[in-house]
């Protein structure tokens, strides 16, 4: 049986691994036939990894599902102290991330290899980060967890409610989805959230 919680972050890791993917997509276009983005979308994309995985998404994992893992397997502390240190950077690199786009808009040209760099090195260390909790860290939690650790946990993560997951977005944040998803050509585009597969 899979628990809800492991069901919602890897439809929140899909969601957000096809949002990071389209982002790359999307910036390599523009390089290749040397045209400037649509700024408002890319700041669109951006704000969206910021407030839903790095605020909401990657908090529940570090005060919830890494402590309880934390306390039923110490000898793997060092991948939990590594996993949150890769939160702490995730916040930092969207800032960064966020700067450069803005340098490249307001300058031009002369930033725009700067905030390629900038995506590719993102999407890359997210990926990795990713990958790393779907093979390592949720195996272990079906291994070790309590089913009362399920029940608080599935309690705690089934409260998210990301739009690319296939939730209707609150009023608030519907401007931002429409904007983001009218955004993505059609070849690219963000399309269904693909089912997540275990590694």
């Amino acid at each position: 049986m899979t628990h809800a919680t492991i069901r919602i972050i890897l439809e929140e890791h899909a969601a957000l691994a096809s949002m990071l993917k389209s982002l790359l997509l999307l910036v390599e276009q523009h390089r290749r036939e040397q045209s400037a983005p649509d700024f408002a979308a890319l700041r669109a994309m951006l704000f969206y990894i910021d407030e839903f995985p790095e605020k909401r998404h990657h908090r529940k994992e570090s005060q919830l599902l890494f402590p309880k893992l934390r306390a039923r397997s110490p000898l793997w502390r060092d991948l939990f102290d590594k996993l949150e240190e890769d939160h702490a950077l995730g916040e930092q690199r969207i800032r960064h991330l966020e700067h450069a786009l803005l340098a490249y808009e307001m300058m031009g040209d002369s930033r725009r290899e700067a905030f390629e760099t900038a995506v590719r090195t993102y999407v890359n260390f997210y990926l990795e980060h990713m990958a790393l909790e779907e093979g390592k860290v949720l195996p272990m939690a079906e291994r070790v967890l309590t089913e009362q650790d399920w029940i608080d946990l599935d309690e705690a993560f089934g409260s998210n409610r990301d739009p690319l997951t296939g939730h209707p977005p609150d009023e608030d944040y519907r401007l931002l989805f429409s904007r983001i998803v009218n955004a993505i050509p059609s070849p690219i585009g963000l399309g269904a959230p693909r089912q997540p597969s275990r590694r």
